[in-house]
């Protein structure tokens, strides 16, 4: 299931879209989910909407969307939290 994993970082929003695409297509996946964190989630939202609905159009949809928030530490030693966000696509039935 890792292998249908894509964290969303600073590459072009048509990288991460074809990442998508290729794993429906070529990988004959039933499921990829899209994760991000912080200012990378409206990427993500990006990603999935526009990888269903222009690319996979009547082929995949938005299953689940998953919210989070994580708390970790800095270098500093200052402790902070991230919101995180997980799209899980899946083959429409």
């Amino acid at each position: 299931m890792g292998d249908n994993l894509i964290f969303i970082g600073i590459k072009p929003l048509m990288n991460y879209v074809t990442a998508v695409v290729m794993q429906f297509t070529t990988k004959n996946a039933e499921t990829v989910i899209v994760k991000a964190r912080g200012k990378f989630i409206s990427r993500a939202v990006d990603v999935a909407e526009v990888a269903t609905k222009r690319f996979l159009e009547g082929q995949a949809v938005i299953k689940h969307i998953t919210t989070n928030s994580e708390g970790f530490t800095t270098t500093e030693g200052k402790q902070i939290r991230v919101s995180s966000i997980e799209i899980t696509l899946g083959k429409k039935q």
